[in-house]
């Protein structure tokens, strides 16, 4: 069994006020290692190196708690979660969080599944394309923040993403270093979607390489025509 030496980033994660415990730091290295394993029979990340999934998946989405102030109980819906980042550390971390993450893939979703359950964490798991999700009435504007990681260009992944935010909540998207370019591209989608200018909230992780948290508040409900079809908002981002 890998130990992934989640004792490095613990002193970092106390400067801004998150206290991993022996059970986080417990449940980080179990799901480190069904990563990395479930990674032999399924494409889940190319990032495997014990000291990159440390700080460019652990410690990258533990920074979340440092740019967003997430209060208990917060529903958070992850969109593209992928392998679980970052929805899955933020629950390991912050148990309270009511946590919904979906994805277009179903073999995702079994590997998610069966990580909650090795950790003996509640997350909803969600197989469905955002598009469609966020026109259902279940998921459409029920969530205080809605987050996405590495998914797709800003402008598009507005249009995923805000449908699902409630008035009051929150978008938040984690981009590397050409966030403030995309942000700046993304204006009109912002405004369209009902949504604040965000704010740029940069991090670096290792050495010189940059994160950038985007944040914006919604201000008011989404137009029932968004999201469009999938191939529309690729093909003409707002």
């Amino acid at each position: 069994m890998i130990d992934f030496n989640i004792e490095k980033i613990a002193p970092l994660c106390e400067d801004f006020g998150l206290t991993l415990d022996n059970k986080a730091v417990e449940r980080l290295n179990t799901y480190g290692n069904l990563l990395i394993s479930w990674n032999e029979k399924m494409n889940l990340t190319a990032i495997t190196e014990p000291n990159d999934v440390l700080y460019k998946h652990f410690y990258d989405c533990l920074l979340f708690f440092k740019n967003v102030k997430i209060k208990e109980g917060t529903k958070i819906i992850d969109v593209g979660t992928g392998a679980g980042f970052p929805g899955m550390v933020l629950k390991i971390a912050r148990p309270d969080i009511e946590l919904t993450l979906l994805d277009g893939l179903n073999k995702r979703l079994t590997f998610l599944n069966a990580v909650l359950s090795e950790l003996g964490l509640d997350a909803k798991t969600v197989h469905a394309r955002a598009e469609d999700a966020g026109k259902n009435s279940d998921y459409r504007e029920k969530y205080d923040i809605a987050c996405a990681r590495a998914v797709s260009n800003l402008p598009v992944l507005c249009e995923y993403c805000i449908p699902f935010v409630k008035v009051g909540g929150l978008f938040v998207s984690m981009k590397g270093s050409s966030g403030k370019e995309e942000a700046d591209l993304a204006k009109n989608a912002y405004k369209v979607l009902g949504c604040e200018q965000p704010k740029i909230l940069c991090e670096t992780l290792t050495g010189e390489e940059q994160r950038t948290f985007i944040v914006s508040k919604k201000i008011s409900q989404t137009s029932p025509k968004y999201p469009r079809m999938g191939g529309k908002i690729a093909k003409s981002a707002l």
